[in-house]
């Protein structure tokens, strides 16, 4: 067994160094570089040729790469936008007259009637100005904080 180790060593720092001979060191002979064949013949025979148990496995793992990719990008780019969506639209269904809203525009208001596509909301302090705004224009129901915070006394 070391024998056949110790030629397998031999052969191949024969190849690397372009000795053929087999024989590294000889006196008076000087062996001629190695050439990038050479070269690459005794670095191929360092590696094993693979067995069938381990190769071929390639495409499978392309395949889970891919059906994992698409199963992200599923999650990511289509199924959380259509959830926001769906409660929005639940959202807008469910308001009546009397809601206090905030729009897309930053405005606070409160829905005085209630149409086929839109809602006339009343906005300002006496709810003088109703003006009819878009169901998907509606971001939520939310009434605004109008008492400031308070102070905070600052100490020198």
């Amino acid at each position: 067994m070391i024998d056949g180790l110790l030629s397998n060593i031999s052969g191949w720092l024969s190849a690397l160094t372009g000795d053929p001979s087999g024989i590294i060191g000889t006196p008076g002979v000087q062996a001629p570089p190695p050439t990038v064949t050479d070269v690459a013949n005794g670095a191929a025979n360092l590696v094993p040729p693979p067995t069938g148990a381990e190769g071929g496995g390639g495409l499978w793992i392309m395949v889970v790469y891919a059906a994992v990719f698409i199963i992200a990008i599923y999650f990511l780019m289509i199924r959380g936008p259509r959830q926001r969506e769906k409660k929005a639209k639940e959202m807008q269904s469910n308001l009546r007259a009397g809601d206090n809203v905030v729009v897309t525009g930053g405005m606070f208001g409160r829905i005085s009637d209630v149409g086929e596509d839109c809602f006339v909301v009343e906005f300002g302090t006496n709810r003088g100005i109703r003006i009819p705004v878009l169901k998907s224009d509606v971001l939520g129901v939310r009434e605004p904080k109008l008492t400031p915070p308070p102070k905070q006394d600052v100490a020198d």
